[in-house]
């Protein structure tokens, strides 16, 4: 049994301003001192980001479509471990769930899992008391057997005037809904967006911290937090242990060779996405996770066994990836079969990483023939896929919850041996040697065998002596 105070953030819809308000609220209590424990729901990348900004602690995914409804407690356990305060943003509108699965996966889904207080965020910049029919509408509607989801107050957000502000809480009060705050509409605080969403926090450095420091004292100014960290306190104990990656692997730590595998994890600017319960089960299976740039190092970490590259946003830095030649050559040079033959699990930006060319620039070649291009359609959405052929994590038949978000295209679109299948669309991704890249993200906490099945590959790839990183003479080397 555990009481952790922790309200969800929600809206009517996209663009109302939840992560502003979000991660204001974030920023605002931890400069309290309070030690806040950030989560987004969904299978967001960018948002999380811009959370462990504010707060100095991972951000932490809460999606019942790749998790399962039974882990998200759990999750949400595990990461506010220690904390004072768990704050949850939700997803687009509160009651917007997965593809023709109703509620599924939605933030009121999550809300009710948690049992947590939901705070409206409401845009009123075109409105006046008309923002109480919205408020009125999502107390009503959560009412009418859909498990009690308990609309905890409201936050106006971009009021214009003192006179706005009065006639909008006036309205929103006489329903007996509490108004927590009201902020102002302001310039130079929006974080910027591109072709996926938001800029990644990663990417900004400097100016991000800035603007969540903005954000921060944005809440502070118009947020009665004293009142905010009261309804928090309102919740309910949750009757559940916390997820612990120990507990859902098999550690193997022997190895002949001596020591734990190295598996190194792409970061930096241009790989952003990850989950970060992926990397403690990779931990907790018996690697050593070890971080790298692909922009900036000219080398594998010393003794990698496995790699890892996961999501972001390569084709915003193609010319700087394919300019560092010697991590190019020295990652098809890992991935040769004929040479060590190494594991390399690859999604999404690690596959158009993995291609011989992203917009006509050369990348590291271990798919062959693979190219990549930005195409003129998004596409998104969850997966439920099948694997069609075993790989470095997978096995022939095995089913998946995943994920997919991109504006590139691949030509070909999947490989001799491809990756997955779903739907009844054309199989898609590459498994070649013991290198497997494709589109679909996957949450290895719905998984955990994937993480169990790396480190074992990695164990079997011999350790890497000194200046080892690059490819031996007569090696064939990526373009």
């Amino acid at each position: 049994m555990s009481a952790v105070p922790r309200l969800v953030v929600a809206a009517p819809a996209s663009g109302a301003g939840k992560t502003t308000v979000a991660t204001g609220l974030m920023a605002a209590m931890a400069a309290r001192g309070t030690a806040v424990s950030p989560h987004k729901v969904g299978p967001d990348y960018i948002d999380p980001g811009y959370h462990a900004l504010a707060t100095g602690r991972p951000g932490r995914n809460l999606d019942p479509w790749l998790t399962s409804e039974d882990l998200v407690v759990p999750l949400f356990l595990h990461g506010a471990a220690g904390a004072g305060l768990a704050v949850v943003e939700g997803v687009m509108g509160l009651y917007d769930g997965a593809a023709e699965q109703g509620e599924f996966a939605s933030t009121a889904h999550v809300a009710r899992l948690l049992d947590a207080p939901v705070v409206l965020v409401v845009d009123a910049s075109a409105a006046g008391r008309s923002v109480a029919a919205t408020v009125h509408g999502f107390r009503t509607y959560g009412g009418l057997g859909r498990g009690d989801v308990r609309l905890g107050g409201v936050i106006l957000n971009r009021i214009g005037s003192d006179g706005h502000e009065r006639m909008c809480r006036d309205a929103v009060e006489e329903l007996g809904v509490p108004v927590l705050g009201a902020l102002r509409r302001e310039s130079g605080v929006e974080t910027p967006s591109r072709h996926l969403g938001l800029i990644p926090a990663a990417e900004r450095s400097a100016e991000a911290v800035a603007t969540v420091a903005r954000l921060g004292e944005l809440v502070a100014g118009g947020c009665d937090l004293d009142a905010v960290m009261a309804l928090a306190r309102s919740a309910p104990d949750l009757h559940a242990a916390p997820w612990d990656p120990a507990g859902q692997v098999r550690p193997d730590v022997t190895d002949a060779r001596g020591g734990r595998p190295r598996i190194a994890m792409a970061g930096g600017p241009a790989f952003t996405f990850g989950y970060k319960e992926n990397e403690e089960l990779l931990e907790a299976a018996g690697a050593d996770v070890v971080r790298f740039d692909p922009l900036r190092d000219e080398r594998l970490p010393e003794g990698t066994r496995g790699v890892v590259i996961g999501g972001g946003f390569p084709e915003m830095y193609a010319a700087d990836l394919s300019a560092n030649e010697p991590l190019r050559r020295a990652l098809a040079a890992f991935a040769d079969p004929r040479g060590r033959g190494g594991p390399v699990y690859a999604e999404c930006a690690g596959l158009l990483y993995l291609a011989r060319e992203l917009d006509g620039r050369p990348m590291c070649g271990v798919l062959g023939d693979v190219t990549a291009t930005m195409g003129p359609r998004l596409t998104l959405g969850y997966r439920s896929a099948v694997a069609v052929a075993d790989s470095v994590v997978a096995r022939t038949g095995e089913r998946v919850r995943g994920h997919e978000f991109h504006r590139t295209v691949t030509d070909p679109p999947h490989g001799t041996t491809a990756a997955w299948q779903w739907s009844t669309t054309a199989p898609e991704g590459f498994v070649q040697g013991g290198c497997v890249a494709s589109y679909l993200h996957l949450h290895w906490a719905g998984e955990p065998r994937f993480a169990e099945r790396m480190v074992e590959a990695s164990r079997r790839v011999p350790v890497a002596g000194a200046g080892s990183a690059g490819p031996p003479d007569g090696e064939a080397e990526a373009p």
